[in-house]
């Protein structure tokens, strides 16, 4: 099997959990969550292919983190495919997988492809099918989607910084965590405008719900009261088609419940981690 290109960062040791970010982020976006899990466990950030560290020189990285292979993804037509073999390749032993908002889809795609490997997984503001259809109304409109990625071709970090203001519209501290997200969005440069692309490819044509009944992994569904991005309705239909999942809404929070309210978050979390299989 050939190495990954993946830029990853460990902290902590203990049971091994793995932070997947969203799209058009990158691990660092986590702040100082991963310093409260590495206290339990062995917290491991990975970069998505063409985001952050990942699959740039070391003259464009700046200063520390762990060493970066250019980037470089499987050959698959499905561009989710693609990120699981990048993940799968990197990471060999059995972990438990936390996934955010994009990163809970790729988090699920992996779970299904390899449920051996994957023995535990969070999902966070997350959801099986990001858009609507006809069967299914707590999504986004497809219309949303279709301008995002009409925007991203002119303007890519004009069209980030909108996400994040999506993100977060609702929350409590809204306006803090605005700034904060908007000062770490650019911490590790741009992100690879193909992966953008390929990340949106993702949240457009993903569907996931047929999978859900077959996914026998201890599941947490960590949702925000206040999210607009991936509503309530999906957070809940997770929760009664997947065979060992639990739900918690953190109230006051929107997309991004890890920084608005992060003690609760690491709360619940070490508490899942920490449980019996139910």
């Amino acid at each position: 099997m050939r190495e990954s290109c993946l830029h990853v960062e460990t902290f902590g040791s203990g049971a091994p959990l793995l932070l997947i970010h969203g799209w058009g982020m990158h691990g660092g976006m986590w702040g100082a969550l991963v310093e409260k899990l590495a206290e339990d466990f062995c917290v491991q950030v990975v970069d998505l292919p063409g985001h952050g560290f990942s699959g740039k020189s070391e003259g464009k990285r700046g200063k520390g983190g762990a060493s970066v292979l250019p980037l470089s993804l499987p050959s698959s037509p499905f561009p989710i495919d693609n990120i699981v073999a990048e993940l799968s390749a990197k990471f060999a032993q059995p972990l438990s997988v936390c996934g955010w908002s994009l990163g809970g889809q790729i988090a699920l795609r992996w779970a299904q492809l390899e449920q051996h490997k994957i023995q535990r997984l969070v999902l966070v503001a997350s959801t099986p099918c990001f858009v609507q259809k006809d069967d299914w109304t707590c999504a986004m409109a497809s219309e949303t989607l279709t301008e995002f990625a009409a925007a991203l071709q002119g303007n890519p970090m004009q069209t980030l910084r909108r996400f994040i203001g999506l993100q977060v519209r609702g929350s409590e501290r809204e306006r803090e965590l605005l700034t904060s997200l908007r000062a770490a969005l650019l911490s590790r440069g741009e992100p690879n405008l193909d992966a953008l692309k390929s990340g949106l490819e993702i949240l457009r044509d993903s569907d996931q719900r047929a999978a859900l009944q077959h996914l026998a992994q201890p599941t947490l569904i960590m949702s925000g009261e206040r999210d607009t991005l991936t509503p309530q309705g999906a957070s809940e239909y997770m929760t009664k088609t997947l065979p060992n999942a639990r739900l918690v809404t953190i109230a006051g929070a929107a997309h991004t419940p890890f920084l608005s309210h992060p003690d609760e978050f690491v709360m619940q979390l070490k508490n899942f981690m920490n449980s019996k299989n139910d």
